[in-house]
């Protein structure tokens, strides 16, 4: 890697970064390319070198997420443990990522990424495909082992292990924090996991 190269890289992610936390206090009505430059230190003109527009940096934002996303599952998948413990450390990762960083829910449920922005859509689409597909991947070890319940799709159980979060993400956004998003991840894992366990018997 070249040193301009580096560079680059250094103040694109300084931008997103900048980005992430000018949403977490205000909102994506506060995301702007001057507002950003403002944050990072640097003046407009620098930002468009990086990006063309605001969609752009929303779109990078996106990628940043799922970055961090695939951190959480490598960190996870090299572990030596079961199934249902890796689904509980990565519920847990998930959550956590959420619950420190407000910025994510205002970004994927905001106008820029909903509103009639198709590319947009299909980049956070594309991003809970990857999750799904890589929860069903571990639900299905876990069938195999024996140590999750065969009888319900690994696919259905990934789709209900995403359900406890985006839900639980989009209620404690909108009450502003009020709702104890922690509190109900500890409640939702347990119901989650007694739903996982094989059952004996009639």
């Amino acid at each position: 890697m070249t040193k301009r190269r580096f560079v680059t890289e250094i103040r694109q992610d300084q931008i997103v970064e900048a980005a992430l936390d000018i949403v977490r206090t205000g909102g994506t009505r506060r995301l702007s390319v001057a507002a950003v430059a403002a944050k990072v230190g640097i003046v407009p003109s620098a930002v468009y070198r990086h990006f063309r527009n605001k969609g752009d940096i929303v779109t990078s934002v996106l990628r940043l997420i799922r970055s961090r996303l695939d951190a959480h599952f490598k960190a996870v998948e090299r572990l030596e443990i079961d199934a249902v413990d890796m689904l509980h450390r990565l519920f847990n990762r998930h959550i956590a990522l959420i619950a420190g960083n407000s910025a994510i829910p205002r970004i994927v449920f905001s106008e820029e990424v909903l509103g009639g922005m198709p590319e947009k859509q299909e980049e956070l689409y594309d991003i809970i495909r990857d999750v799904l597909g890589r929860v069903e991947s571990i639900v299905s070890h876990g069938q195999a082992e024996g140590t999750i319940r065969g009888d319900i799709s690994a696919r259905d159980i990934a789709v209900a292990f995403f359900g406890m979060i985006q839900p639980a993400a989009v209620i404690w956004h909108i009450s502003g924090g009020e709702f104890d998003l922690m509190r109900h991840s500890r409640s939702a894992w347990r119901l989650f996991s007694d739903s996982l366990q094989i059952r004996c018997g009639p």
